[in-house]
C-alpha cells in the first residue's frame, strides 16, 4: 500500500491544475468545486502535514479563482478558509500570519457580499477569529468584535449552522456554558445546505464534540459544589 504521505504531491497536483470548473470558466462550478474541496481538507484528511500542503495548494487554486472572476466574494472567502486549514494543521509561529491574511480576505469579501457563502457564513468565520485569537500584541482577538459579528451572522441566519457553532464556541470561551449548550444544540438542528452534506456533517462533528466538553465539565463542577456543601 502507499504511504498516505507519497500520495501527497500527485493529490496536491489535482487540487491545482485538474478543475475542469476552473478551466472551463463557470465561476458557480468552480465555487461549488472550491468548498467541496475545502470540505474534504478540513474534515476529511488527517495527517496535518498532508492536510497543511492541500490547503496551502486549495488556497493557490482559490486565488487563482480570484483573478479570472474579479470582484466576487466567494474564490476570497475560500482562499481565506484555506488559509485557516493550513493555519491550523502547522500550529507554528507561521499560523499567525496566516490567519492574519486569512481575516484580511474575509473582511474584503465581507464587503462585497457577506452572504456570498451562505447567509451568515463569513460574518461568522470573521466572529470566530476575534473569539478564538489571543488580543494585542500577540494577534487581533478581541471579544467585543468577536460579539458584533456573531450577531450580524445570527441576524442573517438566526437557525444556521454555522452562526449558532461559532456563536456556541464564543459564548462557551465568555464563561457562559448555559448558553452555549442552547446555541450549540440549536446548530446540530440547523436544516441540511444543498451540496454541502461533508461540510455540514463536519461541522456537527465539532458541535457535538464541544457539547460534551461542556457538560462533562457542568457534572464535574456540579460534582465539587455537592461536595463542598454541608453536611
Amino acid at each position: 500500500m502507499t504511504p498516505r504521505l507519497l500520495a501527497v504531491p500527485l493529490m496536491c497536483l489535482a487540487l491545482c491544475l485538474a478543475s475542469p470548473a476552473l478551466a472551463q470558466g463557470s465561476s458557480d462550478a468552480a465555487f461549488e468545486d472550491l468548498a467541496r474541496q475545502w470540505a474534504h481538507v478540513n474534515y476529511e484528511i488527517k495527517n496535518p502535514k498532508a492536510e497543511a500542503v492541500a490547503a496551502r495548494e486549495l488556497a493557490a487554486q482559490a486565488e487563482a479563482a480570484g483573478r479570472k472572476w474579479p470582484g466576487r466574494a466567494e474564490p476570497l472567502a475560500w482562499e481565506a478558509l484555506a488559509l485557516l486549514c493550513e493555519a491550523d494543521a502547522r500550529h507554528n509561529f507561521s499560523s499567525l500570519q496566516l490567519v492574519g491574511k486569512a481575516h484580511t480576505l474575509l473582511e474584503q469579501a465581507a464587503r462585497i457580499d457577506p452572504n456570498a457563502l451562505g447567509p451568515g457564513v463569513i460574518y461568522a468565520n470573521i466572529g470566530s477569529l476575534y473569539s478564538e485569537l489571543p488580543g494585542f500584541p500577540v494577534s487581533f482577538g478581541d471579544a467585543r468584535k468577536a460579539k458584533i459579528y456573531l450577531d450580524k451572522a445570527l441576524a442573517a441566519n438566526p437557525s444556521g449552522l454555522d452562526s449558532n457553532y461559532f456563536y456556541g464556541d464564543y459564548l462557551y470561551r465568555q464563561g457562559q456554558p448555559s448558553k452555549a449548550i442552547e446555541a450549540l444544540e440549536k446548530a446540530l438542528q440547523a436544516p441540511a445546505r444543498p451540496g454541502r452534506p461533508l461540510a455540514d456533517s463536519g461541522r456537527k462533528w465539532e458541535a457535538n464534540q464541544l457539547l460534551d466538553k461542556i457538560r462533562r465539565k457542568e457534572k464535574l463542577s456540579d460534582a465539587e459544589d455537592s461536595r463542598r456543601k454541608p453536611a
